[in-house]
This record gives C-alpha cells, sequence and structure tokens, in this order.
C-alpha cells in the first residue's frame, strides 16, 4: 500500500483528523484533500501517478518533416551513401521550407524510430589528435584496397585523396595494381587538378622501394618533379587516416551496387560515386561542405613553381621491330632509340616536358632521356645506326 493510499484511508475510513494525517506524515492538507478528491470521483485507480506529458506542443516536428527524414535516410542508405544526420540535414535543404530540422532534431527523429543506436561507448572525438593539410595539394595521400567482381575474382582499387578537402582526385580499378599504373593514375589526377606539394602513402611495394634499398618507378618521378614522398610508419594505417576511411565510404557503396562483372562496370561505379562524393556529400570535418566547394576555396599548393609549368603526359607504345619509339615533341615526330633486344615489347612513355621516361608495363626502365629539340631521331648513347642516318639525310620515312 503506498503512502497515498495509506493517508486517504486514514481519512475515509478510521475517521481521522486531516490536519492531523497531514502534519504526521509530512504533506500538505490541500495535497491530502486533491487525493481525496480523486478516490471519490475515480476510485483507488485515480491515485496512481499521471502523465507529466504536455496535450499538445506547439514546437513539434510536423509529420511531413518527420517522413521526409526517414524517406531520404532509406534513400541514402539504399544507394550506399552515409545516411547520417549532417547529410540528411544538407539534402533537405532542397526539399523543406522555409528550412530543415537541426542536425541534432534529425538525431532524436532517427533514434525515436529506431534507425539509430546510440553509441556511447565510442571513444570521444575531442581525444583524437588531428592533422590536416591547411591547403588543398599541399599533401596527397593514397592507398590501394582489394575488391571482388561477380564471379569472384580478385581486384584492387586505387585511390588518391587530398589531405585537405577529401577530394577524390583518383579512383581506378585495376587486375592488380603495379608500379606503372600508380604512376600513370598519379599523373592522371595531376594533370587534371595540379601537382601536390607531397604524396603520403604506406610502404607497399609500388609506392616504396626502401626495403629493396631503391627507388620505385614512382618516387623517381616524384623526385624529378620536386614532390616530397612520404611513407606511414609500418603497421600503422591512421597516418593515412583519410584514404583509409575513403575505403570505408567506397566498400560500403559498392556492396549496394549490383555486382560488377568486369573492370569496366567497375570503374563506371568508381566514377559514379566519385562524382557523388565530390559534389553532393557534406563532409564533417569539413563543416557541412563538399570536397569540391572545399578544394576551390583556397589558393592551391604545389612543387617548385619552376615545375609547375611542365607538362606531362602518359603515352602507351610497343617498340618496333627496329628496337624505336615514336613520339611527337613540338609538332614534330621524334624517333627515340631503345634497342633492339626489346623489339616488340609494350611501353609507356612517361613524358614531362622534354624529359622522357620509357618503362615496361612492369615498371622496369628501360630509358631516360631529355628530348634534342635541333634532332628527329634520338639516339641510343649519342650513336645512330648509320643506314637510319642515310635514311634522313635522305628524306626516306
Amino acid at each position: 500500500m503506498g503512502l497515498e493510499r495509506y493517508v486517504v484511508d486514514a481519512v475515509l475510513i478510521a475517521k481521522r483528523s486531516p490536519t492531523e494525517i497531514a502534519r504526521t506524515h509530512g504533506i500538505s492538507r490541500s495535497w491530502l484533500y486533491e487525493l481525496i478528491a480523486r478516490v471519490k470521483g475515480g476510485g483507488y485507480k485515480a491515485l496512481e501517478p499521471h502523465s507529466r506529458r504536455p496535450r499538445s506542443c506547439p514546437r513539434a516536428v510536423a509529420e511531413r518533416v518527420v517522413a521526409s527524414v526517414l524517406q531520404l535516410r532509406q534513400e541514402l542508405m539504399a544507394a550506399g551513401h552515409d545516411a547520417g544526420p549532417q547529410t540528411i540535414a544538407h539534402h533537405l535543404a532542397g526539399r523543406l521550407t522555409p528550412s530543415p530540422p537541426s542536425r541534432t532534431t534529425i538525431w532524436r527523429i532517427l533514434r525515436r524510430h529506431g534507425v539509430i543506436t546510440p553509441q556511447p561507448h565510442k571513444r570521444p572525438r575531442s581525444s583524437f589528435v588531428r592533422f590536416e593539410a591547411s591547403l588543398p595539394n599541399e599533401r596527397w595521400q593514397a592507398d590501394a584496397t582489394e575488391w571482388h567482381l561477380a564471379d569472384a575474382a580478385k581486384v584492387e582499387i586505387l585511390n588518391f585523396v587530398d589531405d585537405h578537402s577529401r577530394l577524390l582526385v583518383a579512383s581506378v580499378a585495376c587486375t592488380t595494381v603495379k608500379a606503372a599504373d600508380a604512376l600513370e593514375t598519379f599523373l592522371g589526377a595531376a594533370k587534371q587538378f595540379g601537382l601536390p606539394a607531397s604524396l603520403l602513402t604506406d610502404n607497399a611495394a609500388v609506392f616504396s622501394g626502401k626495403s629493396r634499398l631503391g627507388r620505385v618507378l614512382l618516387e623517381a618521378e616524384l623526385d624529378r618533379l620536386g614532390i616530397v614522398s612520404k611513407h606511414s610508419t609500418p603497421y600503422h594505417p591512421q597516418t593515412c587516416g583519410k584514404v583509409e576511411r575513403l575505403h570505408q565510404s567506397l566498400k560500403r557503396f559498392l556492396t549496394r551496387q549490383p555486382p560488377a562483372s568486369s573492370l569496366g562496370d567497375l570503374q563506371a561505379q568508381l566514377d559514379a560515386f566519385r562524382l557523388y562524393y565530390k559534389e553532393s556529400r557534406p563532409h564533417r570535418a569539413l563543416d557541412g561542405h563538399t570536397p569540391a566547394h572545399a578544394f576551390a576555396a583556397r589558393v592551391k599548393a604545389g612543387p617548385a613553381a619552376e615545375l609547375a609549368s611542365v607538362q606531362y603526359r602518359v603515352r602507351h607504345d610497343r617498340i618496333d621491330k627496329t628496337g624505336t619509339v615514336t613520339l611527337r615533341y613540338h609538332s614534330r615526330l621524334r624517333h627515340i632509340r631503345v634497342g633492339a633486344a626489346h623489339r616488340n615489347k609494350p611501353v609507356h612513355l612517361l613524358v614531362a616536358g622534354a624529359q622522357v621516361r620509357i618503362v615496361t608495363e612492369e615498371g622496369e626502365l628501360l630509358r631516360a632521356l631529355t628530348i634534342d629539340p635541333t634532332r628527329d631521331y634520338q639516339p641510343l648513347n649519342g650513336r645512330w645506326p648509320v643506314h637510319n642516318v642515310l635514311r634522313q639525310a635522305s628524306g626516306i620515312s
């Protein structure tokens, strides 16, 4: 028996004085009379605690807003995109007028409907020591991650991301990432977004030759371009945390897509993700801005000024039966001697201004030279076979 029923029975059944009962039990007479009135009007059941919830809430979120939040959450989840409160608020800005609810309100709506679970056991964000490059192109991060096609064939995805803006500057699908793939992807991204001042990677064989006491193809090219090459501490992926976190978002997206049956299909999915991640997805680390906005908001960093104007490209060719490849430079076709021992071998020509490097598909450097603009034929070791000299002098092609 609760105190409320005891004091009411003492007055109604035992006929004791209300003043005495109130003073003995430390309650006010007005509250005692209120309890007595409840029992007379609704029986002992009326003594149970009443809900303190207000009958109405003028500031409650409208049902249409709640429905929009839940619908957008489902759409983002189905597409494999981030579906947190900040992303939902960003996309609702164009759907609801005059203004969408706050991120906190959206979080409460999601929690109330059981679509998210609070995780207080997580390490608080304030405890992390974060580093972020102060300018776009001040530092890029690169890494490769595994994926599987529809037939369970293992492939690799090579990603380059800008440290400051989180802009995904390149995402390429490869059967296996080789040294030439890493360099070609880097140069393609640099051609579109500009050369970075530094590149941060892990110690994978395509990025670092330290374990073999040498320099891999990408490192050699970065040295030539004046770009600082940095590598993370072994077994410490947090150093490249931005590109590692990008892998999570990318794989969550890919799991919601139809399994790719070929590298071409996978590349199309990567291009779609890259466009969404660049233009549409707000980033919490960027105060809700997109990577494209953050990348365009500040002046770009880069290597030495004298290298910024260098024109670079990658050309795929095959050494002919005489051991020669051709390259157009200053609107004239140049013949570059590699050697008859490499005839019919497919190669990549890495061109940066007048500097040319010829490498195999496996990344082996066959020749490096600076083109002499006064000569159409670039001989090997300063000499050219006599019959080619005679052909050049006679005008025979």
